[in-house]
Order: C-alpha cells, then structure tokens, then sequence
C-alpha cells in the first residue's frame, strides 16, 4: 500500500504542473462514429471521438461535439456549429469529420462532394482560423462492408435495429460506401493550407487486417443475451463498441501525430483507461484492476470519477495515473 500511496502523491505533483500550463482543447464535429453515447453504463456501443482523451496527457482537454445522424449541413443548420465555434479560441483545434450522412438522400442531410459539401467544410476552416484556432480535416471512417453490391440508402441509424444473424459476404476485401464523399477533405485541406488526416484509410487497414471475421470485434455485433439491455443482438458494421472505437481512437491520435506534429508531444498510452462517463474501456477503477493481469506490469489511466483505494491482488503490477477530473481516496 505505500507503493500505490507514494505514487498518488507523485501523481498529485504532475496535476499541479499541469494545472499550470495552458490547456488545449481539441473540439470534434462530425456524426455517430465519432460521438459521445448517452446510455454507455448499459451499451457498449462507443464513438471514437468519445475514448480520445484517453490517449492524450491532461494539458488536452477533448471536448466531442460530434453527434448521431448529423452531417455537415445538420450540423450547421441546427445550430451545433455555432455552439462549437463560439468557444474556440486561440491555439485550440477543431478535428472535422463528416460524410456518412452528407451522402444520404435526406433533404435535411443531404450534401454533394464538389458543391455542397466542399462549402461547409470550407467554413468550418476559415471560421476556425479566424478565432486563431486550427483546423483538421477528416474523411470518413469505413464501413465494415465486404459486399461488393452497396446499398447506399440504408441508414446508417437503423442498423440498432437490425439482430444478430449471419451476414452475406461475396469479397474478402473490404468494399468502399463512400465514393467520391472521400475525397472533399483532402483537396479542401490542400486548398486552405490546412492538415487532412486519411481516417478513411488508417480504418481500412485496421479492417482488412482483421479479416471477415475478425474485424466483427470492433463494431456492435452482439450475439442474443450477450448484453442485457439488447437482448435480441445485433449485427451492425458501423457502429463500434468499446474495443474498436480505442483501436481507432489510437490509430487515429498517431496517424494526427503525423499530420499535426505539435500535438505528437501530448500523446500517451495506458493498457486501461477508467471514465465513470464511459470514455475508457472501463466504468470502475476496481474492474480495472481486476483485469490486469498476473505477473505483468499494466498501466492504469483514471480520467475521471471519486474513488475508493482499490484491492489490489499480491502478484499484480499496476502503475496508476490520474487526471485532475479523477480523485482516488
């Protein structure tokens, strides 16, 4: 026990540090692949955007305003881009990533690549750069499709609704959804001078390096009675659960290091990420700890929470670390 107070104390010193710097926020805009979920105490499902502060160090603060069903057009027209742009302020980045709903027929969605769509992620940018921040721009993330016939007006919203079951394959590559929605980002970042981040890409290999069946682990295919609160299942392969949306979110902080080298220094890894909000891979520091295993040295990161001093087994070696959201009794 004095191992884990000395280090509680240590951690308290790094949180004074930190209080006194600047913080950065990274804001994120973009639709349900990247959003926070409201009902995670109960479903697994989780957006990438949403576990993104668990791989970077507490002078970032990610603030995910990136919501189910939104496209670029939604996402301005219902006011939420207002909402994220009149916080922005100097210094600060505005991760922005649309296309699963631009491409849909839905009037109040719907946006075309060259027209439309360009416009809106202009103005994202230049309304960015005018508050001193900085813009990144994304293309989508994949949909687990290896189908070569693509059904592009299934929305992607219904497929909570769709149970587990066997699924249709006729490829064992993985087949593009989203056409020429992929390729806006890249030439709007080339136009303004601003960093483009090929999710769309970094996803895929992720996918196609699982195989058919393997990369069913990172999306909300549940089998019946698998998670009480969907008891019938669920094949859905653009949603993730917990484990995909941290494999993405990891994927994607390095493949951001890469494009935005100022952010690289800020980057971190821990084996288990605790979030009472459901930003980690786990809801309680004691879960956690249970699941270290023996023998082997595991990084904890506490986000967030109050919490009691965990049991930790004789024969565990777990290293903590807490952000000044969390407080361990």
């Amino acid at each position: 026990m004095k191992k884990i107070s000395a280090f509680f104390v240590v951690t308290l010193f790094c949180m004074l540090l930190t209080s006194s710097t600047k913080q950065i926020t990274i804001f994120i805009i973009g639709d349900s692949t990247a959003a926070n979920k409201s009902n995670y105490k109960t479903n697994p499902e989780r957006g990438w955007g949403m576990v993104l502060q668990g791989f970077y160090d507490a002078r970032i603060l990610v603030d995910n305003h990136a919501v189910n069903g939104q496209s670029s057009k939604s996402f301005i027209d219902d006011g939420r881009w207002k909402k994220v742009i009149d916080k922005v302020k100097p210094g600060d980045y505005v991760f922005i990533q649309f296309g699963h709903n631009d491409e849909k027929p839905n009037p109040k969605r719907h946006t075309d690549p060259g027209s439309t769509f360009d416009d809106n992620l202009r103005k994202f940018c230049r309304e960015t750069m005018a508050k001193g921040g900085h813009p990144v721009l994304f293309n989508a993330v994949v949909r687990r499709n290896f189908m070569r016939k693509v059904d592009s007006t299934v929305e992607d919203e219904s497929l909570r609704s769709v149970k587990y079951g066997d699924e249709e394959v006729n490829s064992d590559t993985l087949i593009d959804t989203h056409g020429a929605y992929l390729f806006p980002p890249k030439y709007i970042a080339k136009e303004l001078g601003v960093p483009f981040v090929d999710a769309n890409r970094v996803t895929h290999d992720i996918e196609q390096g699982m195989g058919i069946e393997g990369s069913r682990k990172l999306h909300m295919w549940l089998k019946p009675g698998e998670v009480e609160s969907i008891p019938d299942g669920r094949k859905d392969n653009t949603h993730y659960n917990i484990y995909g949306a941290r494999v993405v979110a990891e994927a994607l902080a390095k493949a951001i290091a890469q494009e935005v080298p100022a952010l690289k220094k800020y980057i971190i890894h821990y084996d288990y990420v605790v979030s009472e909000k459901g930003k980690g891979n786990y809801l309680t520091l004691q879960d956690a700890v249970n699941a270290a295993p023996m023998g082997k040295k595991t990084k904890i990161l506490i986000l967030d929470g109050t919490w009691e001093k965990p049991v930790i087994p004789q024969g565990k070696k777990i290293r903590f670390k807490t952000f000044p959201e969390a407080k361990v009794k």
